[in-house]
This record gives structure tokens, C-alpha cells and sequence, in this order.
């Protein structure tokens, strides 16, 4: 942005300001949506309609609906929610990327209503927007369970008691990714750099950073870059703070962060704090990302997510290939789930898999299944968000053919966030299954052991036969220690199941035989490498390369650190010579 731009900008703040001069804040909180657009200029209608973007950046999968909700409690509103309301609105009828329901009522929250909208935008919502429990327990498990959260400036002190911003509900900020509304001038002028350059986000800005005017808020607790992917962030080396500071404005690090994603379980999660004044929502660069931003949060812009602190070149070039590498939980079934969390933060790894039979924790020395309180549940997914990994994956031996107690298990996956189911199910019961999976949008990979155990699943050929004629949502979880095992060329086997892998548990033994162990990747007969390439050359991203090391249980992390850099180096060498 030039400083022309700025100038301009400045203009449209006075503007915008004086012409807010006559509302009372009180008048804010009685309004409809309709009503609230229905106060904007002629003018700022004009402009927000000159500034929409012509097309999406992508096409979506489905019709998308996104809910606005721009209800203020204790504070009077923004000026800024009624522009934001229209340009998103305007924004999604255009380009047919989505439509939009604006409302204020909170039994919009209900499961029943959530579940007909695709995302959630809180358009500057300041106070506590509802207290209900069950309300909060059913928005957080819609984002949790695979929905879109958008939130601009005044959402990081969402749910909370104003004036002052005391916290009434923890783990919405922990979601959001911060909290507070620490600032300086509502018109500062600061210059922004793109932490991030190449992100899909991004991609309205050029490569380059810019100027801008805005109100920017400061975050301290519970932001953090092991949490959130930071977008783009003030420039302390070319910006100087003038104003005076409303709260602690300061951080040791001069991390001032403005815009993020992140996961928070599938719920993909979206928070910029440029949107105190008006011309924002008429500035066409601000809304292309804020599209670009939309898109993601409704799930058909693709984009990453790995917390900023956690990236390396590897997980970058993994990103480029669509590769997630995580810690099946089997590797460390003799730990409880906390421990395996933490172990496969020490690896570095973002993703991990879930075990059914496994202990949650000390504190909580259950299994880990569908018998979990919503409680019990609350401490996996905040244990979970302080290592910075996300469950993918879970296997269950045995899901039931019948309806309720199908949907029982679907309903843990959906609470627990993950992807895809791994399970050896009875072929009887896939009819059933199917119709839960596409309803749930949750996938099951049906899993093999040897051909004793597994007697209709253990070869490629007696997956597929269950598979034909059924949904994508439902393939192989391809074990490749027990396909070796049993004399099965892993190679030839995905070239026979093909799009039907839907995730992979990566073993490399000593030897082709029943006796046959783990050792490190590429160290035995499995040509992990030629197999890790042939999934890459058939197109084929499974939901989780998953590492399950399966020998010196007690003893195991140097070999699983040695497997990892085996991974890396390939994931970076096959980005660097390009596709094979």
C-alpha cells in the first residue's frame, strides 16, 4: 500500500467518524441487521460495492452459508459491523462463494441451527455474548468438529464481562488463538510485514508488506506462535509507536502479531484485528484477504496451519506435498494418551492418532472411547492445544452395524476432531457405517492385521471388495508391517488399492517374515522410500503418514527420532528436485 493510500485512509477515518457522531452507543444494541446496514451512507454503500472482489479464489465444493453474528453486550458496537456485515454479504452473493444470515440471537447457536451454516463470523463481537451452557458446549463443538470461526478486532474479548474484558469462558480464547484489546490511537499508522509470504491468505498482498491505519491490538495470553500460524505482523523496525497506550501495549519479543489461522480439532480458525473503522471494509485489497480468509474458514480454500514456531523446512516441504507425519498412538500404547502427547511434541511432530484402549491419564485413568464425560473431554482437547498437535486419527477395533450404536461412535469422533476412523468393521455393518461417514464427514480406513485376525480384510483384493460401489469416505488403512508379514509387496498393493488408501501406518522390518520387526526406515526390506515415492507419484495424500514403531517399546525414541529424519530428508529432497 502506498503512503497515498494512508492519506487517504486517514481521510476516510475523519469521514467515517464524524459521520458517527449523532448514534448513540445504546441505539447499537436495539438494531436488526437490517436495520444496521439501513444506517450506512449512500456514499459508504457505493464505495464497500466499488471494493468487492469480482471472483472467489476458489470454486467452492458446495453451496456454503456463513452465519454472521454481530451481537454486542456492555459496549456499544463498532461502527465498522454494519460496513463488515454488507461487504460480506455483497462479498459472497458475487463471487458465489457463500451466503450469509446475519443475526443477534443466541438460540442461533443451538445444535439444531448451527448445523445448517458452514462457519461462524463474529463481527466485532464485544461482551458476553450468551452465557447458556449448553449454547457454548454446542458452538464449540461445531468448530471442534470440523466448522469455520472468523473473528476481527473486538471478537478477542468475545465472552467476556465488559467493561474490562474480565474472562468468562477460557477456552474461547484458547480457540480464537488470544485475547485483549491492549492499543494505542484507533488510527495508528504502522507497516506491516507478511510473516508468512507465500500462504494462500496472503495472496491479495503480493509478497510484499504494507502500510495501513487501523486500531491494532496488542495480544499477551494465551497467544503464542506454538499456537497459531501468524499471517502478517507490525514491522517494529520501520513502525514508531506514537499515542497513548490504552493497556499494556508492550511485549519483550515485539511480537505484535495482527492476523493468524489455526486448527482448533478440525475447526478451522481465522482472526485479523483490522476492522475497528469502516473504510476497512471499502479498502479492495483488505477485502480480498478477508474473502480469501472466508473461503478457508468454510472450508474450501485449502491452506496451512502448523503453528508458526513449529515450522522447519521439512514440515514446510511437507506442506508443499499435502503430507502430514504424525505418531500413531500404538508406538506408545504403553504410555497413557497425555504421555504420548507429549512425547510426539518432543519429536517435533504437530499430528499424532488416537487409541481406543489406551489410558487418557493419570488424572483420568479411563480409556479413551466414547464413555468420556464432556469434562474428561475438555482436558484431551486442552492438553492436545498446549503441545500443538492435532489428533487425526483413531482407531477402534469394531464399529457396531446399528444405528445408535454407530452413531455413538461418530458422534466421539466428531467431538474428539478427528478425520478418519481406523477400524476393522464387519462387512455387514458397512451400510450402516457408510451413511454416518458422508453424514459426519468423517472417513473410515479399514485397517488389517494378519490373515488369521483379519480374515476378510488382511490382502489389498479383500478391501477392495467391500469398498465397491461405496463412498471415497471409506478405503484402507494400509499397516504395512502386517502386509509384509504376510508376504504382501506394500508397492504392488497400493498400486492396487489406489485412491482407496486413505491413511497408512509406515513400518519398515528386518526381515519378510511372521518374526519380522521394526528397524529404522530404509534400514530393512521395505523399501520405504519407493513406497513413500509411489503414493506421491498416484496422487495419493493420505490423512497421516503415520509412524507406528512397534519394537523396544520402552526404549524407542532414538530409532523414532532416526525415522523422522528419514522422512525429512525425503519430504526435502522431493520438493527440491520438484515433482517425480
Amino acid at each position: 500500500m502506498q503512503t497515498q493510500h494512508v492519506d487517504r485512509t486517514r481521510r476516510d477515518f475523519l469521514s467515517c467518524t464524524a459521520a458517527a457522531t449523532g448514534l448513540l452507543a445504546a441505539k447499537w444494541l436495539g438494531l436488526n441487521a437490517a436495520q444496521a446496514q439501513a444506517t450506512l451512507s449512500p456514499e459508504e454503500r457505493q464505495r464497500i460495492k466499488a471494493a468487492i472482489p469480482a471472483k472467489a479464489f476458489v470454486t467452492p465444493k458446495k453451496n456454503r452459508k456463513l452465519l454472521i453474528f454481530d451481537l454486542n453486550v456492555g459496549y456499544g458496537g463498532h461502527r465498522s459491523i454494519p460496513t463488515a456485515n454488507m461487504a460480506f454479504t455483497l462479498m459472497g452473493k458475487k463471487t458465489g462463494a457463500f451466503e450469509t444470515v446475519i443475526s443477534r440471537d443466541p438460540s442461533v447457536f443451538k445444535p439444531e441451527n448451527l448445523h445448517k451454516f458452514d462457519a461462524v463470523f463474529l463481527n466485532n463481537t464485544v461482551g458476553n455474548l450468551f452465557k447458556d451452557l449448553a449454547l457454548r458446549q454446542s458452538f464449540l463443538e461445531f468448530i471442534y468438529g470440523g466448522g469455520g470461526l472468523l473473528g476481527v478486532h473486538g471478537t478477542s474479548v468475545a465472552f467476556t464481562r465488559w467493561p474490562g474484558a474480565h474472562e468468562d469462558w477460557p477456552e474461547f480464547g484458547i480457540m480464537l488463538g488470544a485475547r485483549g484489546a491492549n492499543h494505542r490511537d484507533s488510527d495508528e499508522h504502522v507497516f506491516i510485514k507478511l510473516d508468512d509470504p507465500t500462504h494462500p491468505l496472503n495472496q491479495p498482498f503480493g509478497g510484499g508488506g504494507f502500510e495501513y491505519c487501523d486500531e491494532f491490538f496488542r495480544f499477551l495470553g494465551p497467544y503464542s506462535r506454538q499456537r497459531v500460524r501468524v499471517l502478517f505482523s507490525i514491522d517494529v523496525d520501520k513502525t514508531e509507536f506514537k499515542g497513548k497506550p490504552r493497556g499494556n501495549c508492550y511485549r519483550e519479543d515485539n511480537d505484535y502479531a495482527l492476523a493468524w489461522v489455526r486448527h482448533y480439532g478440525r475447526g478451522r480458525i481465522f482472526y485479523c484485528t483490522i476492522a475497528h473503522n469502516p473504510y476497512v471494509f471499502w479498502d479492495p485489497k483488505m477485502l480480498q484477504f478477508y474473502l480469501a480468509a472466508a473461503q478457508f474458514a468454510l472450508g474450501d480454500l485449502s491452506a496451512p496451519t502448523v503453528p508458526s514456531a513449529k515450522l522447519t523446512p521439512a514440515i514446510l516441504a511437507q506442506e508443499q506435498l499435502g503430507w502430514r507425519l504424525g505418531i500413531e498412538a500404538y508406538t506408545f500404547h504403553k504410555y497413557t494418551l497425555f504421555e504420548a502427547i507429549d512425547r510426539t511434541a518432543q519429536l517435533g511432530l504437530p499430528y499424532m492418532g488416537g487409541l481406543s484402549f489406551q489410558k487418557v491419564s493419570k488424572e483420568i485413568p479411563k480409556n479413551f472411547d466414547a464413555q468420556l464425560t464432556d469434562d474428561d473431554l475438555k482436558q484431551v482437547r486442552l492438553k492436545l492445544d498446549s503441545a500443538g498437535v492435532r489428533l487425526l486419527t483413531y482407531y477402534i477395533h469394531l464399529i457396531p452395524g446399528d444405528k445408535a450404536g454407530c452413531r455413538k461412535v461418530f458422534e466421539f469422533g466428531r467431538k474428539i476432531g478427528i478425520e478418519t476412523f481406523m477400524s476393522e468393521p464387519l462387512p455387514d455393518a458397512l451400510d450402516t457405517i457408510e451413511k454416518f461417514c458422508d453424514e459426519y464427514d468423517i472417513n473410515v480406513s479399514i485397517h488389517n492385521h494378519d490373515q488369521k485376525t483379519s480374515p476378510q480384510y488382511w490382502h489389498p483384493e479383500g478391501v477392495l471388495k467391500v469398498c465397491q460401489g461405496r463412498s471415497k469416505r471409506i478405503g484402507a488403512c494400509a499397516d504395512l508391517g502386517y502386509w509384509m508379514r504376510s508376504g504382501i509387496d506394500p508397492i504392488k498393493a497400493v498400486n492396487t488399492l489406489k485412491d482407496r488408501l486413505i491413511t497408512v501406518q509406515i513400518h519398515d522390518l528386518h526381515e519378510l517374515s511372521p518374526e519380522g520387526h521394526d528397524v529404522l526406515w530404509g534400514t530393512g526390506v521395505g523399501r520405504t522410500r519407493q513406497f513413500i515415492e509411489q503414493i506421491h507419484r498416484l496422487g495419493i495424500t493420505p490423512t497421516m503418514f503415520g509412524l507406528e514403531y512397534s519394537y523396544d517399546w520402552f526404549e524407542s525414541m532414538p530409532d523414532i527420532v532416526k525415522c523422522i529424519e528419514f522422512f525429512n530428508k525425503l519430504s526435502k529432497q522431493m520438493t527440491e528436485r520438484g515433482k517425480l
